[in-house]
C-alpha cells in the first residue's frame, strides 16, 4: 500500500495536566514511532504506511486521554494517492 502524509494537530482542551507537556509527549510518540516526520509550528506532519499512521494517531489519542486530559481535539489532514507520497517533495522548492 502506498505511503500517505498526515498532518496531526493535538489540541488538549479539558486538562488537569500541562497542555504543552501533553503535546511534547505526543511529539515524542511520533519520534519513537519510526515514521518520517517534521514538526511544524501548528502541527506535525508524518509519512508512512496508512496502518502505521492511523495506529500512531490512536496511540496519541489514548495516551493523552489517560494522562490528565479529559477532552481533546485532534485535527488530521491526510493526503493519499496511488503512489507513495513524500512530504519532502512538497518542500523542495522552498528550501
Amino acid at each position: 500500500m502506498p505511503k500517505i502524509n498526515a498532518a496531526i494537530q493535538l489540541l488538549p482542551t479539558k486538562c488537569s495536566a500541562d497542555r504543552i507537556a501533553l503535546i511534547d509527549n505526543a511529539i515524542a510518540r511520533i519520534h519513537n514511532s519510526g515514521l518520517l516526520y517534521k514538526v511544524c509550528p501548528f502541527e506535525t506532519v508524518v509519512e508512512g504506511e496508512p496502518e502505521a499512521v492511523y495506529a500512531l494517531i490512536e496511540d496519541i489519542r489514548k495516551d493523552t486521554l489517560s494522562n490528565g486530559c479529559e477532552e481533546l481535539l485532534i485535527n488530521i489532514k491526510i493526503h493519499a494517492a496511488t503512489q507513495d507520497l513524500h512530504f519532502q517533495d512538497k518542500l523542495e522548492k522552498y528550501a
